[in-house]
């Protein structure tokens, strides 16, 4: 039986936070070899779920679990933790090989203080100790900042293509099947990559809208009409990583013949180049927002707007505590809102007091208060505590079903203000956030959701309109409030 392994690696490292990303922060959430990463990822709504399912499907073939490591967004990874996971890696590899064949999950946009390009350094290493025969094929995430080396490793890579991400599994299957063809020596994929002059703003990427539409729809088009043409991906990239290969790629793969993958790309690059100015990011400013929020509440009451809170977007390493559309709600909002803010302290606060008890809090404000907005101060009622697990059963963005955002309370305090406080960050994915802790989304008039397109499927069903407001923070949709020095000279929007 031929031996296909499994290597997952993701984190989407946001460079303009001054705190890293430690071994800590993989080991709350994945760091495993060998079974346990198939265990952690079978059944899953996830790419290695994919992987594991179209490989599970043929007889001939055996599946190895090697190494898996995740952490969510935040800054860097520091120099210890990312020499510590290459050994990890690397040990990982050598024992449990040897491979037929890999199944690789990259990120695409990970950096660690010592390798700014860190996906394309792990999986030259990968490619090292295998040899060049050993076919690798993988996928990584829309908004990779995909790198030459990560190219070159490879023999052929899939990108998401929805965002919300809810096609991980099914472009999961997809690299499963690719590389089971390879193994039959059904075909030889070669993939070439473009990286544009394009940074595409956050806010402008929902791949539902006309914008992103136009462009997907020309490249499926390209790949259904061009002979030996198998694939290719239109990346995003993200925009909150400093780094050279920052920007929008498109990797295209082709049967046998790098000439025709190069045409592709190439051809699908100049189409988004020349249609670059529909991807610059249309900003809703917060007093406009909350005064949108008000005449919708006016004009339709049966279900609370959506405020994305751009500005502190957990999926892309914002803190979780931001407080300003509060605070600005309070001043020119009608009505009950409900926010979740990432508080370990006010937890612990909470718990010790006990369920019903109304205590004076200071919640959330405590990272960067200049600018994701001063603590919440107030007294409070601590109306529920739970363990913070729950579990989603639906496709929703990352592929996430478990979910612990630890101890949690909620707490109820005046004009309308209720918090969910977590103990970890914990990004809107899953309505459950809400609904497991006893709160109805339509008994508020308003809910602060901390992301821009991740949380889309998880809250549209149950809000009746969304806006995407421009905050402050970290991972601000203005991207003239963040001061670039590695990112690629010229690109637009900043120059041409």
């Amino acid at each position: 039986m031929k031996r296909i392994g499994i290597i997952v690696l993701l984190h989407e490292s946001n460079t303009f936070l001054p705190s890293p990303t430690t071994l800590a922060h993989f080991r709350t959430n994945v760091l495993v070899e060998g079974e346990e990463v198939l265990s952690i990822f079978r059944g899953s709504q996830h790419e290695v779920g994919g992987f594991i399912d179209s490989i599970e499907q043929e007889m001939d073939l055996q599946l190895v679990g090697v190494f898996a490591a995740r952490a969510m967004p935040y800054g860097s990874i520091d120099t210890s933790t990312w020499n510590e996971l290459m050994r990890l890696l690397a040990n990982a590899v050598d024992r449990y090989g040897p491979y037929d064949g890999l199944l690789v999950a990259p990120h695409g946009a990970t950096v660690a203080e010592n390798a700014a390009d860190a996906d394309g350094v792990w999986l030259e290493m990968v490619r090292s100790k295998v040899g060049p025969r050993v076919p690798m094929i993988g996928t990584f995430d829309l908004h990779a900042n995909v790198s030459a080396k990560m190219v070159d490793a490879t023999n052929a890579l899939f990108g998401y293509r929805t965002n919300p991400h809810l096609d991980q599994h099914e472009q999961g299957m997809i690299a499963g099947k690719i590389l089971i063809r390879t193994l039959r020596a059904e075909i030889h994929p070669k993939q070439y990559l473009v990286q544009l002059p394009l940074c595409m703003n956050i806010e402008r990427q929902a791949t539902a809208e006309p914008q992103c539409r136009k462009l997907l729809d020309q490249a499926a088009r390209l790949v259904v009409s061009t002979p030996g043409l198998i694939d290719i991906s239109c990346v995003f990239g993200f925009p909150y990583a400093d780094v050279h290969e920052m920007g929008a790629s498109v990797v295209a793969v082709a049967e046998n013949d790098l000439s025709i993958a190069k045409e592709a790309a190439i051809a699908i690059s100049q189409a988004w180049y020349d249609d670059r100015h529909r991807f610059v990011g249309e900003l809703i400013e917060l007093s406009q927002a909350v005064e949108q929020a008000v005449a919708f509440r006016r004009f339709d009451s049966s279900k609370p707007v959506g405020l994305l809170d751009m500005g502190d977007n957990v999926g892309g390493g914002g803190p979780g505590d931001g407080t300003s559309v509060v605070h600005q709600w309070m001043i020119d909002g009608k009505g009950k809102i409900l926010t979740v803010i990432a508080d370990e302290k006010c937890v612990e606060q909470c718990v010790q007091a006990g369920v019903g008890c109304t205590i004076p809090l200071s919640i959330g404000g405590k990272n960067s208060p200049s600018l994701h907005g001063q603590p919440i101060l107030g007294s409070f009622l601590v109306t529920h505590l739970s363990d913070g697990k729950f579990i989603e059963t639906g496709a929703t963005h990352g592929g996430y079903s478990a979910f612990d955002q630890g101890p949690t309370a909620v707490l109820v305090g005046e004009n309308g203000l209720t918090v969910i406080a977590t103990t970890h960050r914990v990004g809107p994915m899953s309505i459950q956030q809400v609904l497991s802790q006893n709160l109805e989304p339509s008994d508020f008039d308003a809910i602060v959701i901390k992301g821009v397109h991740a949380p889309v499927a998880a809250y549209s069903p149950y809000c009746g309109k969304l806006i995407r407001v421009n905050t402050n923070g970290a991972t601000t949709a203005d991207l003239t409030q963040l001061t670039f020095r590695h990112r690629r000279v010229p690109m637009f929007p900043w120059e041409g």
